[in-house]
């Protein structure tokens, strides 16, 4: 099944920071996904300054509740990163 997550990062001050102090584990955590288990797309979502606010991914996953234990378990989750996560099912239509 495909998912598109949506997690969006705390609004404190120590928000920004938090992020890079995780990010490079959590780089690392995207990258020991293997089949059946996998990230089609993913990246920053940006603020008009530029700042990273949150994360918009795409997976590919054999069900919810196998992504959902993937994310809390992810170093964003648990380093506190992202403070909401949205989950909806996704199926890709067209690809570059």
């Amino acid at each position: 099944m495909q998912f598109v997550v949506i997690a969006r990062d705390g609004t404190d001050a120590e928000a920004p920071q938090r992020r890079l102090k995780a990010r490079e584990a959590h780089l690392a955590n995207v990258g020991r996904l293997k089949e059946p288990e996998k990230m089609l797309m993913g990246g920053a979502m940006l603020d008009d300054k530029g700042t990273m606010i949150g994360s918009v991914m795409m997976f590919d996953f054999p069900d919810r509740a196998r992504l959902e234990a993937w994310l809390k378990n992810d170093p964003y989750s648990i380093g506190g990163v992202w403070q909401s996560l949205e989950i909806k099912s996704f199926r890709v239509a067209v690809k570059s």
